[in-house]
């Protein structure tokens, strides 16, 4: 996924964090704003350092990443997903389910 597809910026986030649009459930929460400057989503992945080393943390970033892409998100959204500890427990197909799940609760697909 290009870098022009990512929130970078702390600051970014915290406005994401700051609208209060989001939706959850055990293992994940998403946040979304609607941001006008772009023509295209972004968004951003956290992961606790409670989840695990680095490797689990970053295998679980990959996979949310390959998820999100896969899916057709409208444009001008900017997304923060935030990654719970249980979510460890889960494979991929049940991490997209979830995943899924919220995106459609928070009306942002095409």
């Amino acid at each position: 996924m290009k870098k022009e597809y990512r929130v970078k910026k702390s600051s970014e986030i915290e406005k994401i964090m700051r609208m209060k649009q989001s939706k959850a459930n055990g293992h994940f929460v998403i946040y979304k704003h609607k941001n006008h400057e772009n023509t295209h989503f972004r968004f951003a992945v956290s992961v606790s350092k409670k989840y695990g080393n680095a490797v689990y943390r970053n295998k679980i970033k990959r996979q949310v990443r390959e998820i999100i892409s896969k899916m057709d998100i409208m444009d001008n959204y900017d997304l923060f997903i935030v990654v719970r500890i249980k979510a460890n427990l889960l494979s991929f197909n049940e991490s997209k389910d979830l995943i899924e799940s919220l995106v459609k609760k928070l009306n942002i697909l095409r």
